[in-house]
């Protein structure tokens, strides 16, 4: 049985352009298992799903080896158990060296893991490339002045009143919160911005 695996890494990201390279290497569309998830790690709804699916001798098809993860050692270790224990075979449609139906002589299996070793690094590497960036762009965003997460509630017309009576020592800061209809922490935070 022919099995492919489509993954990628949020829900407005588009899938289409795994899904037809799939579907021309001939999986059938309902064996395809598709995660919109991240790959820093194996812990996927679909991918466990197919994993439960596959028998020895199946065969499972993905387009790079980054859609399978984007963990050095996990990647290692999936194909490992995915390979030796399952006996399933593996083909990466962008690498073809990475294709476990050939070679499966001592050289092959070789070539076949140093191969694996340097994706699956690079993978990993670009995840990490991408977090940098990421933070180098919101700290960008925010040297602009950008404001991120939602903006904070209007605080009720007699917050100052409240408040004062609050720093006064006239009433205890629960009981300013209870007034106000605000947790105690946002009601200290908001107090503490206000000053």
């Amino acid at each position: 049985m022919t099995y492919g695996y489509i993954r990628v890494s949020c829900t407005d990201q588009n899938e289409d352009r795994q899904r037809i390279a799939l579907l021309e290497a001939a999986v059938p569309e309902k064996n395809l298992f598709l995660d919109k998830q991240s790959g820093k790690d194996f812990l996927r709804p679909n991918y466990k799903r197919m994993l439960r699916r596959l028998k020895k001798d199946d065969l499972l098809i993905i387009k790079s080896i980054d859609r399978l993860g984007r963990n050095y050692g996990e990647i290692l270790e999936q194909w490992r158990m995915l390979t030796k224990e399952k006996g399933v075979d593996i083909a990466v449609l962008d690498m073809p060296l990475l294709d476990t139906r050939r070679g499966k002589d001592l050289m092959g299996t070789f070539l076949s893991d140093i191969v694996l070793q340097v994706l699956s690094f690079v993978a990993e590497n670009e995840r990490l490339n991408i977090r940098q960036r990421q933070a180098e762009g919101i700290a960008a965003a925010r040297a602009r002045g950008v404001q991120f997460g939602r903006p904070p509630r209007p605080l009720p017309p007699n917050f100052p009143t409240v408040c004062r009576r609050w720093r006064a020592g006239h009433i205890s800061g629960s009981a300013a919160a209870r007034e106000l209809g605000m947790p105690l922490s946002t009601f200290r935070y908001r107090a503490q911005r206000e000053m």
